[in-house]
């Protein structure tokens, strides 16, 4: 069967041509794309594949947080973060969520299939340019405001930071308008910050948000 693979980016261009490049590996499948972190999150639960390809910034829900859904959701499914943000603290968030890799965006294909092998092998594989940057850090006692958030609270601080209105926040996640209200009072009270321009700047400095569309 080899190893199936999902690939989560919002660019056609991006999924199309890492699976383009994988078709080349006998071993190596991929079984779907999606183009939003939310489809991403659905697909791993219905296809149960043995890893997905993920990007950080997507609107709708960012890979990090798309990350930890599907890793609390799943058993042994592996995440491999491919993104554009070398800054350390994309990749400690995405370790941090549950991602067993975290590879640059204009890496080789040849460091693609390398960094996939080495993950299904139950190894962390992040690229060369970053490990020094993450190695530096302590990522078991680094703590974060971040973490005291629920699920549901960091998805409705990046709709906020991305500008959405209480309205569409609540009919982009199916919930009332008063619960969105519940959800970002509960947030600025946990993070000390009382002003949307506050937890913007927070959310970019945490990695929950990068303003990309």
């Amino acid at each position: 069967m080899g190893i199936k693979i999902i690939i989560v980016d919002d660019h056609q261009m991006v999924r199309e041509g890492i699976r383009s490049l994988l078709v080349e590996e006998k071993d190596m499948r991929v079984v779907a794309e999606a183009g939003t972190g939310r489809e991403g999150v659905r697909l791993a639960e219905e296809l149960g594949p043995d890893m997905v390809i993920m990007d950080i910034a997507m609107s709708d829900l960012n890979g990090i947080e798309a990350t930890r859904q599907i890793t609390d959701k799943t058993h042994g499914l592996k995440v491999l973060v491919l993104s554009m943000h070398s800054d350390h603290r994309f990749v400690e968030r995405a370790l941090k969520a549950g991602a067993s890799g975290y590879l640059l965006k204009d890496c080789s294909f040849e460091e693609l299939v390398l960094a996939i092998r080495t993950i299904m092998d139950g190894k962390i594989y992040l690229s060369p340019g970053i490990a020094g940057a993450v190695v530096s850090e302590d990522l078991e006692t680094s703590s974060s405001g971040a973490t005291a958030l629920t699920c549901r609270e960091r998805e409705v601080l990046q709709l906020i930071t991305q500008g959405r209105s209480t309205r569409e926040i609540a009919d982009l996640l199916f919930i009332s308008i008063k619960t969105v209200e519940t959800h970002r009072q509960q947030s600025m009270r946990k993070l000390h910050l009382y002003t949307v321009p506050e937890l913007t700047k927070y959310a970019i400095r945490e990695g929950l948000t990068t303003l990309e569309s």
